[in-house]
C-alpha cells in the first residue's frame, strides 16, 4: 500500500509532461531540484533574524521586498548537517501552496546551479527501504549522468513541519 502512495505522488509531480523544468542546486553535496514554476527569486544571503523558541526547520525570517518570510533549511528536514555559508550561498524564493493559498518561502541552498529540463523517462519513485530520508520527502528520483537529482516532496516537507509546530505549541 505505501509503494502505491508513493508511485502516485510520484507521477503528480510530471503532470502528463514528458518533460518538467526545475532549478537545481546544492545541499551538503547532493544535487536537489525545484519546479521553477515556483520559484519567485534568488537571492544573496540577506541578514536573517532568529524567531525565538521556533524550530531549528524554520529558524529565522528575512525581509524580502517588505514583506517578512519565513526562512527554510530543509536541510534539517533531511537530517542533513547544517552548512556553512559560502561565497556561493543563496536563497530561493519560493511560492508554495499551503492550505489553500499561496505562501513565500525562503529556502537557503549551498549553490545554485542552473534552471534545467528533467525527463520523466529518467525518474522513478523513491526506493521504500534503503534510503537515509523519508521517502515521503523525496517526491522523484532522476537519473542525469551519473548522477541523481532529488525531487523534494515540498508540500509533504512543509505540512510536517508545521504540524510538529503545532504539536510542540500544544
Amino acid at each position: 500500500m505505501m509503494e502505491a502512495e508513493v508511485k502516485s505522488d510520484y507521477r503528480a509531480v510530471w503532470k502528463d509532461a514528458e518533460e518538467l523544468s526545475v532549478l537545481t542546486f546544492s545541499l551538503n553535496g547532493e544535487t536537489f531540484a525545484i519546479e521553477a514554476v515556483i520559484v519567485q527569486e534568488i537571492l544573496d544571503l540577506l541578514p536573517e533574524t532568529n524567531v525565538p523558541g521556533s524550530l531549528p526547520f524554520v529558524g529565522s525570517v528575512i525581509n524580502f521586498r517588505g514583506k517578512v518570510i519565513p526562512l527554510a533549511d530543509i536541510r534539517v528536514a533531511f537530517g542533513m548537517e547544517p552548512g556553512n555559508v559560502t561565497i556561493d550561498s543563496r536563497i530561493v524564493v519560493t511560492g508554495l501552496e499551503l492550505d489553500g493559498e499561496t505562501t513565500l518561502i525562503g529556502i537557503r541552498t549551498d549553490k545554485v546551479y542552473e534552471v534545467t529540463q528533467l525527463l520523466q523517462s529518467a525518474s522513478e519513485p523513491p526506493p521504500i527501504i534503503g534510503m537515509r530520508w523519508r521517502p515521503d520527502y523525496v517526491q522523484a528520483l532522476v537519473k542525469r549522468g551519473g548522477e541523481f537529482i532529488i525531487i523534494p516532496n515540498l508540500q509533504a516537507i512543509f505540512s510536517s513541519q508545521r504540524a510538529g509546530a503545532a504539536r510542540a505549541t500544544a
